[in-house]
């Protein structure tokens, strides 16, 4: 479907989830009768994508690899690797393992209801943009608040959109970006597309998403993806 292009999907999967309240891990709990994290990586394995690379916590790898990988035998799982203690070192580590591939799709493992045609539709949209992204427009009036809470500004509703995952990239680029975000001390980043706008200036396509392609961050958020895979 995509020639001789490689695609690699890294799985980031080493959060904590403080705000779970939970002693398991978020990408660990029991939804539907799997764990969370095998939702995403199956997504993946029945997708175009060439390999998966998985991002855990190092003390987690061992029961990835035989208590998921190997349980649901995810084939294209290639590699099973140790997070930093932020996002952005978590994939900085999933870039270095993925050397030598075309493009990545970086996506949360806490989103369990991703789907082949996002991925799909992801695969296309980086070949013909360089980088992309999924979303979906929002559909709240959203403010802009000062420190003491008070609303200063009603930014426009039709151009805003709530930025979801895969976020897709040339794996050069993102890399380079990455690179130049090391060697700065002021980091402030919360995905991906912000590292290649504010260090190469690039921007991604932005593309539909699906409302159901939320990640799990609240207990509240647990019964409506549970709602979302039952169906």
């Amino acid at each position: 479907m995509f020639g001789n292009k490689h695609f690699t999907a890294i799985v980031l999967a080493a959060g904590k989830g403080s705000r779970m309240h939970s002693d398991i891990p978020k990408q660990y709990m029991n939804i539907a009768g799997k764990e969370v994290l095998y939702y995403s990586l199956n997504a993946f394995e029945e997708s175009p994508v060439d390999d998966i690379i998985v991002v855990v916590s190092n003390d987690d790898i061992e029961y990835c690899k035989r208590d998921i990988i190997e349980k649901y035998n995810l084939t294209k799982v290639t590699s099973v690797i140790a997070g930093g203690e932020e996002r952005y070192w978590s994939v900085s580590n999933g870039l270095e393992e993925a050397s030598g591939t075309d493009y990545v799709m970086i996506h949360d493992g806490a989103r369990p209801c991703i789907n082949r045609d996002i991925i799909i539709r992801s695969m296309e949209a980086v070949i013909e943009n360089g980088a992309c992204t999924v979303g979906v427009p929002v559909k709240d009036t959203i403010k802009v608040v000062d420190a003491n809470n008070v609303g200063v500004d009603t930014p426009d509703r039709a151009t805003l959109w709530q930025i979801q995952t895969p976020q897709s990239f040339r794996y050069n680029d993102i890399v380079a970006a990455y690179e130049l975000m090391r060697q700065d001390e002021n980091i402030n980043i919360t995905d991906d597309t912000m590292v290649m706008e504010h260090y190469l200036n690039k921007h991604s396509k932005v593309i539909m998403g699906d409302y159901r392609n939320i990640k799990i961050t609240t207990p509240e958020d647990v019964f409506v993806v549970e709602n979302f895979l039952r169906k």
